[in-house]
């Protein structure tokens, strides 16, 4: 389980700050809504450890991830803008999830899985830049699969995505939470995202996450 006590945090000068508390169950995706401005983003910076927070507890299955720096906490984000290099393949984006040191072997048969298991084979050689919205958001996806990082965090991914793209993403998103048994975090101010996707659901309200 992924749970977060009385996590404290305010930006300097602000005059109300955030206190969050929340879990997150493993397989299981938890959303977060609110107004732009509420926190969303933040929440996810304390979470990933680009934020530190004043006070409180966030521990994964009892171990605190605090003293953690963002590099060495078990978290993958996946952001609305995917975060790929256009310059390079999709095949050589997803690899980037693979520790180095892989060997070519092993890194041409993980990559070839990773985007057969979100619907891009025969994808792999096209730079990048070439694709699609829906496919970049794929690709980032298998290439979080690579890394096995047992927390992801979401930020608006499906925003950018026509109707019948986001149908797809999402369900692909709720599939592999579920079989990779991910603890999910979903931030968005989409209310049919999250009722598709979501097995629990937090309003953030004057700095705090109410259960919806």
């Amino acid at each position: 389980m992924l749970r977060a006590d009385d996590l404290r945090f305010a930006y300097p000068g602000q005059r109300q700050g955030y206190d969050f508390s929340f879990t997150a169950e493993p397989g299981e995706i938890t959303a977060v809504s609110g107004s732009s401005g509420s926190g969303k983003s933040t929440l996810l910076d304390l979470l990933a450890g680009f934020a530190r927070p004043q006070s409180g507890a966030l521990t994964l299955d009892g171990a605190s991830l605090l003293p953690l720096p963002p590099e060495r906490r078990p978290v993958s984000l996946l952001l609305q803008s995917d975060n790929l290099f256009d310059h390079i393949s999709a095949a050589e984006n997803v690899a980037l999830g693979l520790p180095s040191g892989t060997s070519r072997t092993e890194r041409d048969a993980a990559v070839a899985r990773a985007l057969a298991e979100v619907g891009l084979e025969g994808v792999g050689p096209q730079r990048a830049s070439t694709l699609s919205g829906g496919q970049k958001q794929r690709v980032a996806l298998a290439r979080t699969l690579l890394r096995s990082r047992p927390v992801l965090l979401l930020d608006e991914p499906f925003s950018a995505l026509d109707d019948e793209t986001r149908e797809t993403v999402r369900a692909l998103i709720a599939r592999l939470t579920a079989q990779q048994g991910w603890h999910t975090v979903l931030v968005s101010h989409h209310i049919d995202d999250i009722a598709a996707v979501a097995q629990r659901h937090y309003r953030l309200v004057d700095g705090r996450l109410l259960p919806s």
